[in-house]
């Protein structure tokens, strides 16, 4: 079946170009009209009338796609719909939660049938799945997570790259010169932005640095715990990207006879309230998830404004940046 994306590549145009000359809602040059509508005839593009009848008028509903995974951290996913949720309904919006056990079908079900103004997509990855078909049929979206290619959407997130630098500047700061990086088994991209920061930082700060993962259980970050003293033996700070092994972790260091922070500084790329759980309370660094949530919806909400003035979108990106937070798990090196 020939979408509107095919269209688009076809006239050399953007999808929401082709959408404008079906619908009308903008002045388009005649040349650009002229090769759409060619394009429309060479390949016997036939649009759904139902869903343009429906992209007509407004819902004053935001669709938001919630990922619901065994490996998905819940209370921040719940964290930022909420945030969404409250941003959507001060601009006098409703919010519709979608699942993303859906995945792309979802996404689709939604805007052709008109329920929603507009998507925002949550946990969004590098070459997600969803996005062609918000491309495929003009839907305006936010996105929270960068993918590879970000043409004709706005997105936000979280600043990684610099949450790593701030992570090794302040160890650096302190007088630690060997750090262990513990992360997650799940992520063994090189291109890791968080780690990357780091990395550079690290690198720029004369630090020596070791990269290893954990399962986040006991008997996991346990393993991970020998190899790197084994490795490292003089390692006197840890940051840790994953929650699950920030217990283990410091268990491991009590049991070993070293004692935090006095032996040993960690600093926990985590949210606050998990920091506050732990004793020693965990230094941090971290973002505002409610403010990802609130960001997502007024992207989404510009780029409703500007269809409707029947203006092209602009594309936004923004990283959000991370906050250091000192607290009592990171001491100067004794």
């Amino acid at each position: 079946m020939v979408t509107l994306a095919d269209v688009a590549r076809h006239a050399g145009v953007s999808s929401s170009t082709v959408s404008y000359v079906l619908s009308g809602k903008r002045t388009i040059s005649e040349e650009t009209r002229r090769r759409v509508e060619q394009a429309v005839a060479e390949l016997g593009y036939h649009p759904n009338a139902r869903a343009r009848a429906l992209a007509a008028r407004r819902s004053y509903i935001l669709a938001l796609v919630v990922p619901l995974r065994a490996d998905s951290h819940e209370p921040i996913m719940m964290e930022i719909a909420t945030s969404v949720t409250v941003a959507a309904r001060q601009y006098g919006y409703d919010v519709l939660l979608i699942t993303n056990d859906e995945g792309p079908e979802g996404v689709r079900r939604v805007a052709l049938t008109g329920l929603a103004d507009g998507v925002i997509l949550m946990d969004v990855g590098l070459d997600d799945e969803r996005i062609p078909v918000l491309r495929e049929l003009g839907t305006q979206a936010a996105l929270i997570g960068l993918p590879d290619d970000r043409a004709g959407l706005s997105c936000v997130d979280h600043d990684f790259a610099a949450a790593g630098a701030m992570c090794a500047d302040h160890l650096a700061d302190l007088g630690h010169r060997e750090i262990a990086f513990v992360g997650h088994t799940s992520d063994t991209r090189h291109d890791n932005p968080t780690v990357v920061g780091f990395r550079e930082r690290a690198q720029e700060r004369g630090l020596r640095f070791v990269h290893r993962a954990s399962e986040g259980n006991y008997d996991s970050t346990a393993g991970t715990f020998a190899r790197i003293f084994a490795d490292r033996p003089a390692t006197t700070a840890f940051v840790v990207q994953n929650d699950g092994a920030i217990g283990p972790l410091l268990n491991l260091l009590r049991t070993s006879g070293r004692t935090v922070p006095e032996d040993a500084s960690v600093v926990a790329l985590c949210p606050d309230r998990v920091a506050e759980q732990h004793t020693p309370r965990l230094t941090t660094v971290s973002g505002s998830y409610q403010d990802l949530g609130r960001v997502a919806v007024e992207q989404l909400l510009r780029r409703l404004t500007a269809v409707s003035r029947g203006e092209e979108p602009t594309d936004e990106q923004l990283l959000l940046t991370p906050t250091l937070t000192v607290r009592e798990s990171t001491a100067p090196r004794v």
